[in-house]
């Protein structure tokens, strides 16, 4: 069992995007989300599988959920 603690350097290396800290904070000024409507898994700039992953890690409160938390608490500011 993984008991290590995902980052998000790790979490976007999982969603096979650019991971350096300078990719991360690019990402995510361009890519805000300033509609509380949308469900993070459900923004357009995400691959199917992306989304189904961040979904996923959400639904199943897998050990990625605090990470992808941070990135929708991110995204959103």
């Amino acid at each position: 069992m993984d008991t290590s603690q995902h980052s998000m350097h790790n979490l976007f290396e999982q969603l096979g995007l650019p991971s350096s800290e300078q990719d991360v904070e690019q990402f995510i000024r361009i890519h805000r989300l300033f509609s509380q409507d949308i469900q993070l898994d459900q923004a357009t700039f995400w691959t199917p599988v992306q989304a189904a992953f961040l979904r996923e890690a959400i639904d199943d409160d897998s050990d990625w959920s605090e990470v992808v938390d941070e990135l929708n608490t991110r995204l959103r500011n």
